[in-house]
């Protein structure tokens, strides 16, 4: 356990984090009196369930349906409003 004051914590922060990393205890104190500690913390227990990035096959399986079969079918109206010209064009009446 090794105690440092609050300037040098900022100064050399990296290594303090490095000497937690290898298992030691930092004491940060202002005024020579501990205020905080740097401590090593044990790495989580993810199980299989947890395990980031990890992808489990079948796990939506049954659970996801389809309400519109044909969801995926152009809608022409929705398709005339980007290529119909005509309705966006100008009105020489209209002022």
């Amino acid at each position: 356990m090794s105690v440092t004051n609050i300037h040098q914590a900022k100064t050399n922060l990296s290594k303090l984090i490095e000497a937690a990393e290898r298992g030691e205890e930092v004491i940060i104190a202002r005024n020579g009196k501990p205020v905080a500690a740097i401590v090593p913390i044990a790495p989580p227990n993810l199980g299989e369930q947890d395990t980031p990035g990890k992808r489990i096959e079948g796990i939506w399986a049954g659970e996801v349906g389809v309400s519109d079969p044909d969801w995926w079918k152009n809608d022409d109206e929705f398709i005339d409003l980007f290529y119909d010209v005509s309705k966006f064009e100008k009105n020489p009446d209209a002022a």
